[in-house]
């Protein structure tokens, strides 16, 4: 890990894949994954909202586990593989997670969607034919302040039917 002095603040240089693609960035020791993700690199679709790692609208897969991107280290990413929203869809070609959403409208205003699909993924990845209660269980983190959850469950479900008919997770 190499360090580096820029107008007298210490950056960290560090390596990780985002949705496939390699990158290298400097970032600062304060700097938390969510700022990397939509400041560094672009990427809007996850949501800052709480700071706290309260609400999960700022979930992002890192090596295949979500994590909270707002109260992770940006370096603390390093050497690793990070799963945003945008990296769900492959090419102009929704994932099925994605598609169940629209499907069963689990979403309203969207702007907990991205952690809420990224934290099915990593549940579906793990339990391909979840419960209810497991899904429940597993998606605690992800607060929704528009629906009543029962289209976010009915979402989580069709997509493992989905997935499961696809021959598995993608």
């Amino acid at each position: 890990m190499a360090e580096q002095h820029t107008a007298s603040r210490q950056t960290i240089l560090i390596r990780l894949t985002v949705n496939e693609h390699g990158h290298e960035v400097a970032v600062e020791p304060h700097e938390t994954l969510i700022e990397l993700i939509r400041d560094h690199l672009g990427l809007t679709g996850t949501k800052k909202s709480c700071d706290m790692q309260v609400c999960g609208a700022c979930t992002v897969l890192l090596d295949g586990r979500p994590v909270s991107s707002c109260t992770l280290l940006a370096f603390e990413a390093r050497n690793a593989s990070l799963l945003t929203i945008e990296g769900m869809a492959q090419g102009g070609t929704l994932h099925p997670i994605q598609e169940a959403f629209i499907a069963c409208s689990g979403f309203q205003c969207g702007f907990c969607t991205p952690g809420m699909i990224l934290t099915a993924k990593a549940l579906l990845d793990e339990h391909p034919q979840p419960t209810i209660e497991e899904i429940k269980h597993y998606m605690r983190g992800n607060l929704c302040r528009c629906t009543g959850y029962k289209r976010i469950l009915e979402s989580v479900q069709t997509a493992a039917q989905r997935l499961a008919s696809a021959g598995g997770a993608r």
